[in-house]
């Protein structure tokens, strides 16, 4: 169980801050939601405590984990399907798992789709949110600006 204070990484959004725990009820049925303030998106969210596993949350990576998804965006793409909704669904089902490695392995593979054949505008949005995702744990993790993080991302692909 996570506590108030405590960094996580909420899949699709990024880092965040658990800043509140509280009770609701929802169809007659009490039950404790985690209150999470996602600084790089500006939102806050609510987040069932049954179900934090479930979704993919988790504590924000160690450094040296970060340090191994900085050297993954420079390994060689994995194959892609070459039909566009298949690809979309198959990133986007890796975005949801909350693993910063599948993360950065659909950053790494989009960026490069993107130089070689430019992306469709809804592959070009879930890149562009993708990165600010992973650039927000690298951010945390290494104590650095958004900036910065997006640099190391550019740099490392």
């Amino acid at each position: 169980m996570f506590s108030i204070g405590d960094k996580i990484f909420y899949p699709m959004h990024g880092v965040g801050v658990i800043e509140g725990i509280e009770k609701k009820t929802v169809l007659e049925e009490e039950r404790e939601y985690y209150i999470i303030r996602i600084a790089c998106k500006g939102m806050n969210i609510m987040v069932p405590v049954y179900s934090c596993e479930d979704i993919g949350m988790r504590y924000i990576s160690d450094p040296s984990t970060v340090a191994e998804v900085i050297k993954l965006l420079s390994a060689p793409s994995t194959p892609m399907s070459a039909n566009w909704n298949k690809r979309n669904r198959q990133n986007t089902d890796k975005l949801k798992t909350g693993d910063i490695f599948d993360c950065a392995e659909v950053v790494r593979n989009l960026m490069r789709q993107d130089r070689a054949k430019k992306l469709s505008t809804g592959e070009k949005r879930l890149l562009d949110n993708a990165k600010k995702v992973l650039a927000s744990e690298i951010m945390s993790v290494n104590g650095i600006s958004m900036k910065a993080a997006l640099k190391i991302i550019d740099e490392s692909v």
